[in-house]
């Protein structure tokens, strides 16, 4: 009985399947290749523009070279004549000479700041970000929207959920509590480089050293409008964001400690009370004010022991819903935890209270 084996013929309905599915594959493919196209077309728009700003850099150092260079030749040549007068003999060609030397001007060259754009640096950049951030969002919101589905489906309650529940919080509490013992050494694996948000920067908080130390202005600075610029409080947010896995970076207070370092949502309100760092539920900071030091979130605060303290580290868990703040030294004191289920993207968040106060981030090693 072999011809059992033989494969059955292909019949007009399985053609018809085959003609549609092919049809739509292609049509994917068509999709997802225009998608690629306008990917490759925003990063090479990026890219031209961060190279015409190193073009527009590289001119002017080139036409300040050529000016440099015109000086060194009128100084050269007004040496060679200086030179020339000395070796003159006749004592009225020489005085001749000198007073015609006298009347000869020079002027300083003019050498103005060269620098790149740091603001369409920024810009540029974060618009990268952006763009990276609302793929992810589209690629993962129909894996998100059908884990939603899966718990909307009915299920049957075990009776071990309050078991389950206590379990879950005491692993939590491991985990926090692992991280605790951690030295310092170990945390810097997690370590982030912060830079400050021009772009977040109230008017009079001053920017520095590129970008990593903060202190106030006695006097506007006129920072360009932008939505996402405080108006109200004297704050700046940190550059990077995270949405994801384990963080650590450290912040160091001179001069005094009026103050407050935490974490916030970019949504978070730029104007008005509600956009005081910890004054709000998209917040959640440890604050100096003088001796005293407290944790702030949605507006509720907490009165803290006081430890002395000129370095702060703070320890971001995403997946693990939680913020350290410790006091960094050769052993790292618990200042205060936050434990929340974080659902937005979070930032590095900074007030500052009055002239004087002046933040640091550091630039650690891993």
């Amino acid at each position: 009985m072999a011809w059992l084996a033989w494969p059955l013929p292909a019949g007009p309905c399985n053609r018809a399947l085959e003609t549609n599915t092919s049809r739509k594959k292609d049509l994917i493919r068509s999709e997802f290749l225009e998608i690629k196209a306008l990917i490759e077309e925003k990063e090479n728009q990026t890219i031209k523009l961060i190279t015409d700003e190193e073009k527009r850099v590289c001119n002017k150092f080139d036409y300040i070279y050529g000016i440099l260079r015109s000086k060194k030749k009128e100084i050269q040549s007004l040496r060679d004549q200086i030179e020339m007068a000395l070796t003159e003999s006749d004592d009225i060609l020489f005085l001749k000479r000198a007073a015609a030397l006298q009347q000869t001007s020079t002027k300083d060259a003019f050498v103005p700041v060269i620098e790149m754009d740091q603001n369409l640096i920024h810009s540029t950049y974060q618009s990268a970000i952006n763009l990276k951030d609302a793929v992810k969002l589209s690629v993962t919101s129909c894996r998100e929207k059908k884990a939603e589905e899966e718990k909307k489906k009915p299920v049957k309650v075990a009776p071990t959920t309050g078991t389950v529940t206590a379990a879950a919080a005491v692993s939590s509490k491991e985990l926090i509590d692992s991280f605790l013992k951690k030295s310092r050494e170990e945390l810097l694996q997690y370590a982030a480089n912060i830079t400050l948000d021009y772009n977040t920067a109230h008017n009079k908080v001053m920017l520095s050293e590129r970008y990593t130390r903060m202190s106030v202005s006695d006097v506007p600075l006129n920072y360009n409008y932008h939505p996402q610029r405080f108006t109200d409080c004297f704050q700046v947010l940190g550059f990077q964001c995270f949405k994801r896995g384990i963080h650590y970076w450290e912040v160091e207070m001179q001069q005094n400690n009026f103050c407050g370092i935490g974490i916030c949502y970019g949504s978070m309100e730029r104007q008005g009370p509600e956009s005081r760092l910890g004054r709000n539920s998209s917040s959640w900071c440890i604050e100096w004010f003088n001796s005293k030091i407290s944790s702030w979130h949605n507006d509720v605060e907490k009165c803290l022991p006081n430890v002395k303290a000129t370095k702060i580290g703070v320890l971001l868990h995403c997946e693990g819903g939680f913020v350290i703040f410790m006091a960094v030294g050769e052993k790292h004191n618990l200042i205060y935890k936050f434990k929340a289920q974080f659902a937005e993207a979070l930032y590095p968040a900074f007030w500052l209270f009055s002239s004087g106060t002046v933040l640091s981030l550091c630039q650690v090693k891993q």
